[in-house]
Formats: C-alpha cells, structure tokens, sequence
C-alpha cells in the first residue's frame, strides 16, 4: 500500500516529466524539505545547492528556471535573501475557498 506522502511524491515527479534533471531536483527539493507554515523553505540558495551537490551558480540559476516555469513562488524576503515555496496550484491543491452567500 503506498502511503498518501509517497504517492503525491510520484505524482509530482510524474508532473516535472518533461524538466530537466536539475529543474526536477530542485522541484522536489521544495517538496520534499521541511517549511514553515506557509510552506516556505527557509534555507538560503547556498545551503540548498549544497545538500543536492550542485554549485550555487547553477542551483540559482535552475531555480530561476523553475520560478518562470511556474513550480516556485516567492512568499517572503528578508534582506537580499528571497524565500520560495513550491507553488500549491502545481499539484492540483485548491488554493480558493469558495465564497458563500451571507444569510
């Protein structure tokens, strides 16, 4: 039986089918590490590059990629450091609560 975690695991890899190897790593990078309640990975670009074994230029040049793809947003900055989250709409997650009409 595959657990809910693993199956939204190959689902998202089954989505990044057509990215490049490094595009995918750094999409399931933000999927996998933890965040904060936003969803936000609160680790510099450095420090992501190095637990995936890239060189930094090319992780922030990667995530650059993937930010205009669309898999990535911004959810807060602090100084020159951005932060990312992997983007909700991407794996299918309703981000709208429908309105109700106020009786």
């Amino acid at each position: 039986m595959i657990s809910e975690e693993k199956h939204r695991n190959l689902e998202l890899l089954e989505r990044t089918a057509g990215m490049t190897a490094n595009q995918r790593l750094v999409v399931m990078l933000y999927a996998l590490h933890p965040t904060d309640r936003s969803g936000a990975v609160l680790e510099t670009a450095a420090t992501l590059a190095k637990l995936v074994g890239m060189a930094p230029p090319v992780f922030s040049r990667t995530r650059k990629q993937v930010i205009e793809a669309g898999w990535l947003e911004e959810t807060g900055k602090i100084g020159h450091i951005k932060y990312y989250r992997l983007d909700p709409r991407r794996m299918g997650e309703n981000v709208v609560v429908p309105l109700r009409r106020a009786t």
